[in-house]
């Protein structure tokens, strides 16, 4: 493949934390990863959050927050382009993944916020978004739709290898020689960041103080842990929404914290048991590997070293926005996203939209 074409790609991701806007260029011909460019981060600010927020779950979301939402996300392409002196002739296709507001597979039924014509419109690039829709109408379960990225950046590894995400909530990528499964495991941080700002009017739990300081009450983790999700066999997905966290309304915010913490890893934990092959290197991505709590526990739960992405040469904090410029290209391309040992659909499918620029 060294002759086929490179796009220079530019992804975008607002992931279920709700913290913000990632957007990194990658060079890639939609197979293997060329080089990788500039990353840039925008948080959003509390208000816009807020309206976020009121909006998870709905399928009716007022046409101004869309708007607003597509609108956000131009900005922080203008201000990449800017501080890094490119100019947007120079981005030959944008990933586009939006904001997820409902996620039901079993309903057929997944909504991205974000107006894809729109962003063409103000960016004067091709865009590529909707990439989830198409599989969930093949009835897969759209979502981990990154394990094929991954794939990607793990193509020269020896072992086994397992990418852990934790963002809002949990997913896994296992890639060995023959084999790429992938699955959402259970909750990431969004319980524990939901739980802390109803209790505290902060964002998240910084560097799991809270959790660490508290105990994890075994009767609510069993319980938690009874869900009908985890006796479901992988592929599957999940909505930030499906647990019902009420039970911990009784504890101290410490102890609740501690709770969320090992129910977010003893899910992880217990996604071993489907991997095909035994597992040398877990790498874990995503907002959860800056929470030391979190990291601890999970390693002592595998009993194994689990280790940043950054341990590997990646950027942690750019790799989903990544999987949407790679996937972006992908679907240019009509090659696959999504195959039947990661979402379950049931021959392998591209997807995406493609919105030019008018």
């Amino acid at each position: 493949m060294t002759d086929a074409k490179l796009y220079t790609a530019l992804g975008l991701m607002s992931g279920t934390s709700l913290d913000g806007i990632d957007a990194a260029i990658i060079q890639t011909d939609g197979i293997s990863v060329h080089s990788f460019g500039p990353f840039e981060a925008q948080p959003y600010d509390p208000e816009f959050r807020g309206r976020l927020r009121a909006a998870l779950g709905a399928k009716d979301v007022p046409a101004e927050l869309e708007h607003d939402l597509t609108h956000l996300h131009a900005e922080l392409i203008q201000e990449l382009l800017k501080k890094h002196n490119l100019a947007s002739s120079e981005i030959n296709i944008i990933g586009f993944h939006g904001q997820t507001i409902l996620h039901e597979p079993k309903n057929q039924f997944t909504l991205q916020l974000g107006d894809g014509a729109k962003l063409a419109e103000l960016t004067g690039c091709p865009v590529v978004n909707n990439f989830r829709a198409a599989d969930v109408a093949a009835g897969g379960e759209g979502a981990p739709l990154a394990p094929v990225y991954h794939q990607a950046l793990a193509a020269d590894f020896d072992d086994p290898v397992v990418i852990v995400n934790i963002g809002g909530v949990g997913n896994i990528s296992f890639i060995g020689a023959d084999h790429l499964l992938a699955f959402d495991t259970g909750p990431g941080n969004a319980l524990i960041d939901d739980l802390v700002l109803a209790r505290t009017g902060k964002s998240f739990d910084q560097d799991g103080h809270l959790a660490a300081k508290g105990r994890v009450d075994t009767a609510i983790l069993a319980k938690l842990l009874s869900h009908d999700f985890f006796d479901q066999t992988p592929p599957k997905s999940l909505d930030r929404n499906a647990f019902d966290t009420s039970l911990l309304e009784k504890l101290s915010l410490e102890d609740a914290a501690a709770t969320l913490v090992a129910f977010t890893t003893a899910a992880i934990a217990r996604s071993a048991t489907y991997f095909p092959e035994q597992v040398n290197q877990w790498l874990v991505t995503g907002g959860g590997r800056h929470n030391p709590t979190i990291m601890k526990d999970l390693s002592e739960r595998l009993g194994t070293v689990v280790q940043p992405v950054e341990s590997v040469g990646w950027n942690g904090d750019a790799i989903e926005a990544q999987a949407f410029a790679f996937m972006a290209v992908r679907s240019l391309l009509k090659l696959p996203l999504s195959f039947p040992a990661t979402t379950g659909v049931s021959e392998p499918i591209t997807g995406g939209i493609l919105h030019h620029p008018k």
